[in-house]
């Protein structure tokens, strides 16, 4: 029952696959936010509030700085055939030992909840629960979104960027429709289309979040620039170099212009492909992957591209009037 820092995690039967994956990503010098690893057997014992895993914890919440963020790392969480997003709980601007304890302990419960033990089931996955916790010094993001290093609607060999203003939890909860851009392997940006993002969700000094309007000039005005697009080209690359040739589903942000890697899990690309078998009326040039969060139904769905085009939800497949 130990905290590491993510540096240091590297088995993932104890710290979970985000942890390790973050991990070698900060072994590669890639820009992860700092932050610990709990091993999942400190995780549980957390959560039923044993008084030397409760001190354990208050040692890693001391020496980290502002409002973090407590993200699950499961045992096997994701794959290249089954993705965990939005399953389990992650838990944003948090603050103060009491508010971290009880974070983890959220996230804790989360994994044995009737939507992530059904998924497990729809998956093949073990029914055993085993969930680590990544805890992380949060991004106050001037921009954010997602990065895909294959396209994951046609498979085409090209990066796909999705971006709004604030935090990317105005993508992960369907609030606006992102940008969206199409990257060469060489760079050559190949399509740029711009979203209607008419809302940014932004952190305030005390670590909460909230919804802010953005006027209607932002709203439609591309939110990356050349340079950071160059930027995101090049993680990209060095996520192939760290993670193998992908392809790759990475949750990025800028504060300042200062690139931050997020999170990082493989393309469920099976689900995608089942997803477009099944409902022929969306077009390839139409669909977007983008991470979405529905308070009845979590996890990721895909969407028109235009306002009022239903969406169908990849991980549980399309439901009658949804």
């Amino acid at each position: 029952m130990i905290a590491v820092e993510l540096a240091e995690a590297r088995d993932e039967s104890a710290f979970g696959g985000k942890a390790v994956q973050l991990g070698a990503a900060v072994r590669a010098g890639l820009p992860v936010p700092a932050g610990f690893a709990l091993t999942v057997d400190l995780v549980e014992t957390v959560a039923r509030g044993r008084p030397a895993s409760l001190a354990k914890l208050a040692a890693v919440w001391a020496r980290l700085t502002g409002p973090l963020a407590v993200r699950s790392s499961g045992a096997g969480e994701d794959s290249a055939t089954a993705s965990f997003a939005g399953q389990h709980a992650t838990v944003l601007g948090v603050r103060g030992l009491p508010a971290v304890t009880e974070a983890v302990e959220a996230v804790w419960r989360s994994a044995s909840s009737e939507a992530a033990l059904g998924y497990r089931r729809r998956m093949g996955v073990s029914p055993e629960v085993r969930i680590g916790v990544v805890i992380q010094e949060m991004v106050a993001a001037d921009v954010a979104g997602v990065l895909f290093t294959r396209n994951p609607v046609t498979g085409a060999d090209e990066i796909v960027v999705e971006a709004t203003w604030g935090l990317g939890e105005a993508i992960v909860q369907g609030l606006v429709i992102p940008d969206r851009y199409r990257i060469a392997r060489h760079g050559e940006v190949l399509e740029q289309t711009s979203g209607f993002k008419q809302l940014a969700v932004r952190q305030h000094p005390d670590g909460q979040t909230h919804q802010e309007p953005v006027s209607r000039e932002l709203a439609e005005k591309p939110c990356l620039d050349a340079a950071q697009l160059r930027s995101l080209h090049q993680l990209a690359a060095r996520c192939d170099d760290v993670y193998g040739a992908g392809p790759h589903d990475v949750e990025w942000a800028f504060r300042a212009h200062t690139l931050h890697l997020l999170q990082w899990r493989p393309i469920t690309t099976s689900l995608i492909w089942r997803e477009l078998h099944k409902h022929p009326e969306f077009s390839e040039g139409e669909l977007a992957i983008t991470h979405r969060r529905n308070p009845a139904r979590s996890g990721r769905r895909l969407h028109g591209g235009a306002p009022g085009r239903p969406g169908c939800q990849e991980f549980y497949g399309c439901s009658e009037g949804h």
